[in-house]
């Protein structure tokens, strides 16, 4: 099955430039105007258009015993919250979702006990044909959340005809995520014969739009490239009836929102949408109200900001100039250990090739990753570091989502990133499916203005802070924080 990936270039060398510094804005520089500028936003008569059915979800006979005290216990157990009308009930068991069997083959092969929180409560949105948003961190199981309900959906749909646009559309923000969700898909649509591809920037067009032509049932796309092609009618979204948004937030924060704006308008009004975000800020919370109708919003944890309770936090309260002795320190005793694979994040592209540059002169067997590699050489460093031949990665946050390695055990923030959503994704790279981890920040002065939402992380992960150690605006403090 065919599957490429990246993220989008330029829009692919860390996302679209800032505008003005302003979150969305549009990018500059582009010579013939901005992406999607001859895109026409499509005027839907629902009258005239094909009837389609997105309601497959038949509650199973345990699910409907269940009381509403037995589910209101299943939920608060698992820190779900459910706001919007109507919301079904939990499932508790994989047979509890009635999926079709060419699904639960798939399910069943790979030993899982129970479902995640997330697919328990969404999937039964998901396959009602409801609008919804999921909200919860990475690792939680979010990709089969909204994978599985679309299979069923396109599974239920007319075939697709010489011509046609895929039926579902997924949109994520980097290239490395959008790969994932493309080997997920391709996994599980195998069974019942769907093709998918990813469309991303920053690779060959061709053979993505040889995909499109041959015809595809799911399509992965970030939006430059997807807008690129829907430009010059490589392909359309005319029969695209079940959108998801994955990881919205980082897509506005990476100033996709006008690109987002325009692919939506080129799909029908009644489609079935699913936004997911790691977290619920005003600016997601505005795109859920301008694409969504009538939607149910299932929550997985606390709604502020919140780290995942198995990592254990230290933060280092240091001067910029100190930071590289730290760093070698540390890494000295991490790779003493047996478990040691470890990603360092800085801010810029230069500091990641200067760092990793200085690491492997001392010896140091690491990797860099960020946004100007080209896609072979990303995908080299990937295996490289997933793989242990080199346990050390230096990453910019290219890599903070949508990188899926399972036994990452340390993140060292070098530099500390530019807002707190940011600090929960990177840290977030440990400690993945029930796994322990382990990450070190060091923060500066010029982070102060970062500190109250940092010691509120720290302190709802019940993260022991020294009391002598508040991180405010105020002469420097070296301290250590730990559990």
């Amino acid at each position: 099955m065919p599957g490429y990936s990246d993220r989008d270039r330029g829009r692919d060398r860390g996302g679209p430039p800032r505008f003005g510094g302003s979150r969305g804005g549009p990018p500059q520089g582009k010579k013939f105007g901005n992406p999607g500028d001859r895109l026409r936003k499509k005027h839907w008569n629902l009258d005239e258009l094909p009837k389609f059915e997105k309601n497959f979800y038949q509650e199973h006979p345990d699910v409907a015993r269940r009381t509403a005290q037995e589910v209101e216990h299943y939920r608060r157990s698992k820190e779900i919250t459910v706001k919007g009308r109507d919301g079904p009930k939990p499932i508790v068991k994989f047979h509890e979702a009635n999926f079709p069997n060419y699904v639960m083959d798939v399910i069943s092969k790979q030993n899982w006990t129970d479902p995640t929180p997330i697919q328990a409560q969404g999937w039964p949105v998901a396959l009602s044909g409801k609008d919804m948003v999921g909200i919860a961190q990475t690792g939680s199981g979010k990709t089969l959340s909204y994978l599985l309900p679309g299979i069923v959906h396109i599974n239920h749909q007319p075939f697709l005809e010489r011509g046609d646009g895929p039926i579902c559309l997924v949109l994520a923000p980097t290239r490395e995520l959008a790969q994932q969700v493309q080997q997920v898909a391709a996994e599980y649509g195998k069974a019942s014969r769907l093709k998918s591809t990813c469309i991303y920037g920053g690779a060959p067009k061709g053979p993505q739009i040889r995909d499109l032509e041959r015809g595809v049932e799911i399509c992965i796309a970030t939006p430059g490239r997807l807008i690129d092609f829907l430009e010059v009618g490589k392909t359309n979204l005319r029969r695209c009836t079940y959108l998801v948004l994955d990881e919205a937030d980082r897509m506005l924060d990476m100033g996709f929102e006008p690109q987002i704006r325009k692919i939506v308008d080129q799909i029908r009004p009644d489609r079935q949408t699913l936004m997911w975000s790691a977290t619920w800020p005003k600016e997601v919370r505005q795109l859920a109200e301008d694409f969504l109708k009538d939607y149910v919003q299932i929550n997985v944890g606390a709604l502020q900001l919140s780290a995942n309770h198995n990592i254990l936090q230290i933060v280092d309260v240091c001067n910029d100039g100190e930071k590289e002795d730290k760093l070698m320190r540390l890494l000295e005793e991490i790779m003493s250990e047996k478990e040691n694979k470890t990603i360092i994040f800085v801010e810029t592209k230069k500091r990641c090739d200067d760092l990793t540059r200085r690491m492997r002169r001392d010896g140091w067997p690491a990797m860099g990753i960020h946004g100007d590699k080209s896609q072979q050489e990303r995908d080299w460093v990937l295996n490289e570091f997933k793989y242990g031949k080199a346990p050390i990665l230096i990453a910019t946050d290219v890599a903070s989502r949508g990188l899926d390695v399972e036994d990452v055990k340390f993140v060292i923030n070098y530099d500390y990133p530019n807002n707190s959503e940011d600090y929960i994704h990177r840290i977030g790279r440990t400690a993945r499916s029930q796994k322990t981890g382990t990450a070190y920040t060091f923060f500066t002065p010029n982070n102060m203005k970062q500190a109250h939402d940092l010691v509120s992380v720290l302190r709802e992960a019940n993260q022991a802070i020294n009391p002598k150690a508040v991180l405010y605006p105020q002469p420097i403090l070296s301290f250590i924080i730990s559990v």
